[in-house]
């Protein structure tokens, strides 16, 4: 029997495995809502449209590439690989058909739907009152956790397909992020990648936590059926680089370093910094396990966690994704927290970014921007619904296999 569109079987389901099936569906309707089965990209926030209010116009119709990469790889959790080598392929082709870089670089967005012929087409819209089509900065750049994440998902396809195409793919995206993000300042690593419309693109000289074991995870994986010097290069540094960042004292992760690319950054606090290297470093040093009260403390609100340093709301995303690292650390995955994920699908499937009407990261979209205007909106979003499905299906995104726990003794990879 159906009730709106969902079995009565599931009710009967823990909310687990009820977040697993229609997180799933959701994915899965989406894939499928893209004409034909050649390569595509999601719409990040769907039900935005061009009425929307100034601040999140910009969303109408973007793919963003870290969103889509995530999906992906939920839908090869989900079982669904076919789906998610539409969104590798589309990947693929438009770091090959930039209008004005040819160095297989990614943008951070795209224009979402099915992929046409001829160069890659970024977001925007017609600016009536100003009488110009208007893009995105951020959008037209291209951050390094972006690119490694994209890396991530043709790693997980080439895994299903044995395709070489696509860890040629994940190589050259990774030997892209080595080129042009390396930073020997100490403590070295890669920088943010670089921002701002085409021929005013500049380097972003801070360092991130996250985007550092993106790296680690996505040069690790690319070295298993193929060994390569330059690969673990880069990941001994991105691995290296992350350690570097673990604050013994107060058993955390600062979210990288100030733009000087040597001073840590005291603030902002980030739950993805504190959650992601439980999943993505295996081996993980046993101390890093103290970090689970600092989480508590700092991120936590309600049954959930927010981005920011004492949150003023839910992120939808970040409580899945330590749904996962609780996990990989071998710690009970609260059923109030499974609860919540489900509560917040929406009528289209998707889950909502976050429950209120706005929340804040305290970042800034880029260097250009006056105030930390980086937000998440009560809106259904195609990153949260993947994190969501990951978490539930217990699959690690960054080694593309079943979540274990990983705690052990620290040995050098």
């Amino acid at each position: 029997m159906m009730l709106f569109g969902i079995s009565v079987a599931t009710f009967a389901a823990s909310p687990r495995q009820q977040l697993a099936k229609v997180t799933c569906a959701a994915l899965d309707d989406a894939a499928h809502a893209m004409p034909g089965q050649g390569p595509m990209l999601l719409a990040s926030y769907p039900s935005v449209t061009l009425s929307a209010p100034a601040d999140r116009r910009a969303l109408h119709g973007a793919a963003f590439v870290y969103d889509n990469a995530a999906a992906g790889l939920a839908l090869i959790a989900c079982g669904q690989p076919k789906q998610a080598q539409r969104i590798a392929d589309a990947l693929i082709y438009v770091s090959a058909h930039d209008l004005n870089y040819h160095d297989h670089r990614l943008r951070n967005a795209y224009a979402a739907g099915a992929m046409g012929k001829g160069t890659a087409k970024l977001p925007g819209f017609w600016n009536a009152k100003g009488g110009f089509w208007q893009e995105d900065a951020y959008q037209a750049s291209t951050a390094t956790g972006n690119m490694a994440w994209a890396a991530l998902l043709a790693l997980g396809v080439y895994q299903h397909t044995h395709e070489t195409r696509y860890l040629d793919a994940a190589r050259q995206w990774l030997s892209w992020i080595a080129a042009h993000t390396y930073d020997a300042t100490a403590p070295a690593g890669y920088n943010g990648g670089v921002y701002g419309f085409d021929g005013k693109q500049a380097p972003q000289r801070w360092k991130s936590t996250e985007h550092n074991l993106d790296v680690y995870a996505a040069a690790r994986w690319a070295q298993r059926d193929r060994p390569d010097a330059a690969l673990a290069r880069q990941a001994r540094i991105s691995r290296a680089f992350v350690s570097a960042m673990w604050d013994a004292r107060q058993h955390h992760f600062p979210i990288g370093t100030t733009d000087n690319g040597h001073s840590i950054a005291q603030h902002p606090y980030a739950l993805d910094a504190q959650v992601w290297p439980l999943l993505a470093m295996a081996p993980v040093p046993p101390q890093w396990q103290s970090v689970w009260p600092w989480i508590k403390t700092t991120h936590s609100h309600g049954a959930g966690f927010g981005y920011r340093g004492s949150p003023k709301g839910i992120w939808t995303e970040g409580t899945a994704q330590a749904a996962a690292a609780m996990q990989a650390s071998g710690r009970k995955v609260p059923s109030a927290l499974w609860t919540l994920l489900l509560k917040q699908r929406s009528a289209d499937g998707l889950l909502y970014a976050t429950p209120q009407a706005r929340i804040e990261t305290d970042l800034a979209i880029g260097p250009d921007s006056t105030f930390a205007d980086f937000f998440y909106y009560h809106l259904p979003h195609l990153g949260a619904t993947a994190w969501a499905a990951l978490a539930a299906h217990g699959w690690n995104p960054f080694t593309g296999a079943p979540i274990k726990p990983n705690a052990g003794p620290h040995k050098a990879r």
